[in-house]
């Protein structure tokens, strides 16, 4: 072979012959920096964020797409002449195609709640049951969504979805849980969807800080902001052993599509709250979903493939994802300053925003927002709460959305 056969071949093999629309691909790895940027230097959510972001910017390099995520071709060839068959590979696939599969297979997200539940402690819960009304008031948002969704899909097949599913799976993002949107989108909408709905999720899970303080504020007074909470009183181990049997046992017969989130969640608060199976629980709340925190961000980065993923459809759904957000948030704090009206023991209404998902972090901003106004004032537990309790609400809307939609 000659040297301009061996330089034309070199050229050949470059991404910039690989015939993709180079602009969506610069884009999409511009979108990435920004992203690695808010994960290192704003610290916003970097253990979700910095691996999603990163299988962005794998997978928009120019020819990368074919090598990354290549579907390997499935052919049967005989193996004796007594009529026995197997199957074999005609190629390999890509990297990224094999790990994608467990999100495919929809294996990853029931695995992070497990992780989650064992991380979990749902004591401040338990100890004021009226968290599980904040919790719950945070899916107002989700609903609403749902509602709005539909009426602009309007039963349109988008993709391999009807306009219903796809409204269900936008609609989820209001819960301010990935796990919770990958799975009810993989189940659902699927498809190139699902990089859709979770980047949306995970990015504004990573941005509470930035969308829920105005929201809350905005909602509140000062006088609301400055109210006092009393000190939780503890929770006995007998109460936190029945808790995760009891909501598995319960959800379980009511809702059966939410027992593969429910049920590992459950598991998962188990192991840590039995305190029999130490090792069990230290490898599910750092081991195992580390792991799968990794693969799980890397595959869902990667499907932000620019030519598929820049599309106006793309566009709306993020825009909706955060409207459902957003009502989410103020859902909690209206909730919170209704029961006040009611209750003699005043709530400090700015722990309703932690009703959705993301824990610690939107506990953390309810703690920071009021801490703006009083140094003194402590409510990071009081706002676990209704974080903790928006883990279960989530969840059990996500199969509410099975049930109804699946």
């Amino acid at each position: 072979m000659d040297l301009e056969t061996i330089l034309k071949n070199l050229w050949e093999s470059t991404g910039f012959m690989s015939g993709e629309p180079l602009w969506m691909n610069f884009i999409m790895i511009a979108i990435a920096c920004l992203l690695v940027y808010l994960a290192i230097v704003k610290k916003y959510e970097p253990l979700l964020l910095l691996p999603i972001a990163f299988g962005m910017l794998l997978i928009n390099i120019p020819g990368a797409h074919d090598i990354l995520m290549r579907d390997p071709t499935t052919i049967v060839k005989p193996t004796d002449v007594a009529g026995v068959f197997n199957m074999a590979t005609e190629d390999v696939g890509g990297l990224l195609y094999y790990l994608y599969q467990g999100v495919n297979l929809v294996i990853f997200p029931p695995i992070i709640f497990l992780g989650i539940g064992a991380m979990t402690d749902f004591g401040p819960m338990l100890a004021n049951p009226k968290s599980l009304i904040l919790g719950a008031a945070a899916q107002i948002g989700i609903f609403l969504t749902l509602i709005l969704g539909m009426a602009i899909f309007n039963g349109n097949d988008l993709n391999g979805a009807t306009g219903d599913q796809l409204a269900a799976s936008v609609a989820i993002i209001g819960g301010a849980d990935g796990p919770t949107a990958i799975y009810v989108t993989s189940m659902l909408a699927g498809g190139d969807w699902v990089s859709v709905i979770a980047i949306a999720a995970y990015s504004y899970m990573a941005l509470i800080p930035i969308i829920q303080p105005p929201i809350m504020k905005a909602l509140t007074t000062k006088k609301e902001r400055l109210i006092r909470m009393d000190a939780l009183k503890p929770v006995s181990k007998r109460v936190r052993i029945m808790f995760p049997i009891i909501v598995t046992v319960v959800c379980g017969i009511l809702l059966p599509s939410a027992l593969p989130l429910i049920g590992m969640l459950m598991f998962g608060n188990l192991l840590k709250e039995s305190g029999v199976v130490e090792r069990l629980s230290k490898t599910a709340q750092n081991e195992l979903i580390n792991i799968v925190t990794i693969f799980l961000g890397i595959v869902v980065g990667s499907k932000a493939y620019g030519p598929t993923f820049l599309k106006p459809e793309s566009l709306g759904i993020i825009a909706l994802g955060l409207l459902a957000f957003m009502v989410a948030t103020a859902s909690g704090v209206l909730i919170a300053k209704l029961m006040n009206v009611f209750s003699k023991k005043k709530i400090n209404p700015l722990i309703g925003s932690a009703g959705v998902s993301a824990v610690p972090m939107a506990a953390r901003v309810s703690q920071m927002v009021g801490q703006r106004e009083d140094p003194t004032n402590f409510l990071l537990m009081h706002a676990m709460g209704p974080n903790v309790a928006g883990v279960i609400g989530s969840a059990v809307a996500a199969g509410v959305l099975l049930a109804v939609f699946g």
